[in-house]
């Protein structure tokens, strides 16, 4: 992503979310510093996905459900399956192991953890609300991380567009190279599915904060649809139609 095409949008959604561009810019040095010398680069990333279909599972109320329809027209096969930070739950639980992981730490990173140890390459997002998160669990994560940033990118932080984890594996997706990227668990919508935080045992209507944020995941999708070169293709089962991700039937 070429950060003076992100940078616009990233100060209109700061601006919408009251965030501190300088607090973004410490975690992403922050960061950078914890990663030194176990850093996954991008190349590795790309050698993985490039010319693949990727599926990018969000953590919506549709996922359980997504999962077994994903199961059942056997699009699990053979796709590099990327979880967006909770969703890494409902996989394991469904007997799936992601490929890799988009997270800024705030699901349940034991799963997190064990979906390393199981072979998922790990990308985790610094940003101003997770300092604490960063300082605590990244010296404890095993194996390499692709750290990524919402701001200017320092060190071997990169950023590759996108807001929250499940956008911003698409835009992963996406700079990786992708051949065909497809969205399930992907709602958007007024509801907050149960794995999308650990101390959820339901799903639960979203707060004002939230519901900005998934419409800012939304208008960031509908914009990366002008331009991507993959396919894209929206399996979710539920929730909202996202312009340019025409929905597909199992």
């Amino acid at each position: 992503m070429d950060y003076r095409r992100w940078y616009p949008r990233y100060r209109r959604i700061a601006q919408a979310l009251g965030l501190s561009e300088t607090h973004d810019q410490q975690a992403t040095g922050l960061l950078a510093s914890l990663i030194r010398g176990r850093a996954l680069r991008p190349e590795a990333v790309r050698r993985r996905m490039a010319g693949r279909r990727v599926v990018v599972l969000g953590a919506g109320p549709s996922l359980k459900l997504d999962l077994e329809r994903l199961r059942e027209a056997g699009l699990h096969r053979s796709s590099f399956l990327v979880s967006a930070d909770g969703a890494t739950t409902a996989l394991l639980e469904a007997g799936f192991t992601p490929s890799l992981v988009v997270t800024d730490l705030d699901g349940r990173l034991e799963d997190i953890a064990e979906a390393g140890r199981h072979g998922a390459l790990l990308t985790v997002h610094g940003h101003g609300d997770n300092i604490p998160a960063l300082k605590s669990w990244v010296p404890r994560i095993e194996g390499l991380i692709l750290g990524t940033t919402q701001v200017k990118p320092e060190g071997e932080v990169y950023n590759f567009g996108g807001f929250t984890d499940g956008d911003r594996g698409v835009f992963l997706a996406e700079e990786m190279g992708a051949r065909e990227i497809i969205l399930a668990g992907m709602d958007l919508g007024e509801r907050v599915g149960r794995f999308s935080k650990p101390s959820l045992a339901s799903d639960v209507p979203a707060s004002l904060v939230k519901r900005l944020k998934l419409r800012i995941a939304k208008e960031l999708l509908e914009w990366l649809s002008t331009w991507a070169e993959a396919e894209l293709w929206n399996f979710t089962s539920g929730g909202e139609d996202i312009r340019g991700f025409p929905r597909l039937k199992s």
